[in-house]
């Protein structure tokens, strides 16, 4: 198998990567920091989609670039603050 050929297809598959390994967490039981992951990979993603040039973006770019950046800084941040937030449940 062939690795992507441009940098925003890296970073997508290292973003997609990260989310996997955070929803694994999650299952496995550490749910504050498989949600914590998730959200750094968002965060990474929207940092990757600032920087890399359009004409190297190929899968990591969905929309407009103004709205992947705000999207996934929005749902990056969120997921962190939700991971931070949330007080913890008698068990």
């Amino acid at each position: 198998m062939k690795a992507p050929r441009s940098r925003g297809s890296q970073f997508y598959l290292i973003q997609l990567l990260a989310v996997l390994v955070g929803l694994g967490m999650v299952v496995v039981g550490p749910w504050r920091t498989g949600v914590a992951v998730v959200g750094a990979a968002f965060i990474v993603g929207a940092v990757a989609r600032t920087v890399v040039p359009v004409s190297h973006t190929g899968m990591l770019r969905v929309r407009g670039k103004a709205f992947d950046i705000v999207w996934m800084t929005l749902l990056g941040v969120s997921l962190v603050v939700l991971s931070l937030v949330i007080p913890d449940q008698p068990g």
